[in-house]
């Protein structure tokens, strides 16, 4: 039986919704800080602030956390990295965090920071060993939040967490430099991660959760084909490996399933229907373990 510490804040929505997905509900009231999971291998979980949850794994309070690779790398958290989920505190893919200024300073790459500047940041570690490879003294400001906000009247820098750089543009800021580029992982203790009954255990739950996010991105379509139009139809068709085909009782006609990319199907269902398909249906997936 393994313990896990879930995000709170940014990334607790989408880490919810995908253990839910994943048939691992997690179940809690709104001041329920002791939520659980109805399932034998899932023991002890807590909803802790991400920034927390790679120093607790390491230290073994948790076998397994789900948490930033940012925050793996401000805390120097000795983990193992099991797997990269495919969303961040924005949404879907990597952020970035990156160095930005007041779009009037005369100041166009992080080389030209001028010494001693006032430098704010929810990423003092990382801040510190990125000035100190530029060779560059600056004062550090921990912040605590709207870190865009604070330039130029109290700071001269800010490194901060974007996707797109949006937010950082619309507080007057330009972005001159990036530290590292971050997304969701999956961590665990590597006391546990050595112990071959918690890793069957985490690898299982790993499957679960990459099943869902497998998932997301494709649909199942199936459909009536007449026969004359079968070899048309199945060099026009997309599959995983081989599309699914059986005889349709009584009549001159087959019956085909296939799994295709969601963002394509839009395009795909006219060509299909063109080719001779009939009876089209498409149809959400829960999991794809392969």
């Amino acid at each position: 039986m393994i313990t896990i510490a879930l995000p709170k804040g940014s990334l607790e929505a989408q880490t919810l919704q995908l253990f839910r997905e994943a048939d691992l509900e997690v179940r809690r009231t709104d001041r329920d800080y002791n939520p659980r999971i109805a399932d034998s291998r899932i023991g002890k979980i807590k909803i802790l602030r991400p920034q927390e949850i790679p120093t607790y794994v390491e230290k073994g309070y948790f076998d397994l956390g789900i948490s930033g690779l940012d925050w793996v790398h401000e805390t120097g958290s000795d983990v193992v990295e099991v797997a990269d989920l495919s969303y961040s505190k924005t949404g879907e893919g990597n952020v970035k965090i990156v160095v930005a200024v007041h779009r009037d300073e005369p100041v166009d790459d992080v080389s030209r920071i001028r010494p001693d500047s006032r430098v704010t940041t929810e990423y003092p570690e990382l801040t510190r060993k990125f000035f100190e490879r530029l060779n560059i003294p600056v004062q550090l400001f921990h912040s605590y939040g709207a870190s865009e906000a604070k330039v130029p009247d109290l700071m001269d820098v800010v490194v901060d967490l974007t996707e797109t750089g949006t937010t950082l543009r619309k507080n007057g800021l330009k972005i001159i430099g990036q530290i590292m580029e971050s997304h969701t992982v999956i961590i665990a203790n590597r006391e546990s991660w050595a112990d071959p009954g918690k890793r069957r255990e985490i690898e299982e739950i790993k499957t679960l959760l990459f099943g869902v996010i497998e998932a997301r991105h494709k649909v199942l379509l199936t459909m009536n084909v007449p026969t004359h139009a079968m070899e048309r139809l199945i060099a026009a068709l997309p599959a995983m490996k081989k599309p699914t085909i059986s005889r349709l009782h009584g009549i001159d006609y087959y019956s085909i399933q296939t799994v295709v990319q969601k963002n394509a199907v839009n395009q795909l269902i006219p060509r299909l229907k063109e080719c001779g398909a009939e009876d089209i249906l498409e149809i959400p997936i829960s999991k794809i373990v392969p």
